[in-house]
């Protein structure tokens, strides 16, 4: 039986790639490799996807890479210029497979992000989010400083529960001082709140969807597998370059 269905998944991935020009070859065969082709079972499918999905085995809906492939390019362009305007691209990713791999890419990039629950009002109550977040960062600095010394012990317990839950969520905020120019969402079906405020604020998205979500609630669909680690990480790693604020490559070239 294993060899049956490794034999049919050989045919869908030869199918693929007879689709492809010479130079997107080695693309195809990285992105089936990182488990992009897997989308979820076929009685999840979200009807606006089938477009985007080349068959069906063992139940199992398998995503055309073909497609996604020129999805892809096209939102690596669209990064670039927002990035290239002098706009930061706010980072979603708050499922437990997605989160350590948002926060590294971000990080790498020099961008914000959101790795654990979204705070209702970050875009759509910008000023009064920002304000929380400025009284977190002059909290950290007073205790980096050792500012916190002049208060009772019991203050000082209180201010540092205060930090630790605030860091939570605003650690990835620091550094955005202003809206976003776009936001980057992994797994958009898992963060539906954060897609209606970007909606509301006007700022377009990107995302790396699966089967069961629907490609018409955001600008830039990626259609893909956004439950595995390799595939997020894949998917991330391809972008970074279009991610990167003119401090980072510099260092990158450098290094």
């Amino acid at each position: 039986m294993a060899t049956q269905m490794e034999a049919k998944e050989n045919e869908i991935i030869e199918a693929q790639e007879t689709k492809v020009s010479p130079e997107d070859l080695l693309t195809l065969q990285e992105m089936i490799d990182a488990g992009l082709l897997h989308g979820l079972a076929k009685s999840k499918t979200h009807p606006k996807m089938r477009p985007y999905i080349h068959s069906t085995r063992s139940g199992i809906e398998v995503i055309d890479l073909v497609q996604t492939i020129g999805l892809l390019k096209k939102a690596a362009e669209f990064l670039k210029s927002v990035v290239g305007a002098g706009k930061s691209v706010l980072f979603v990713g708050t499922t437990a497979i997605a989160k350590q791999a948002v926060k590294d890419y971000a990080e790498k990039t020099g961008n914000p992000y959101v790795t654990e629950r979204w705070v209702g009002g970050i875009l759509t109550n910008f000023k009064i989010v920002n304000g929380r977040v400025q009284h977190f960062k002059k909290l950290l600095a007073d205790k980096e400083t050792g500012n916190l010394a002049k208060y009772t012990k019991k203050e000082q317990l209180m201010i540092e529960r205060e930090i630790a839950k605030m860091a939570t969520v605003f650690t990835g905020l620091k550094d955005m001082g202003q809206l976003p120019g776009v936001m980057l969402v992994m797994s958009p079906s898992e963060n539906k709140l954060a897609i209606d405020e970007a909606k509301a604020a006007g700022i377009p998205v990107v995302a790396l969807l699966n089967t069961n979500a629907d490609p018409t609630a955001v600008e830039y669909p990626i259609p893909g597998n956004d439950k595995l680690s390799t595939a997020i990480n894949w998917v991330l790693n391809y972008l970074e370059p279009d991610l990167k604020h003119n401090e980072q490559r510099g260092i990158s070239q450098e290094a």
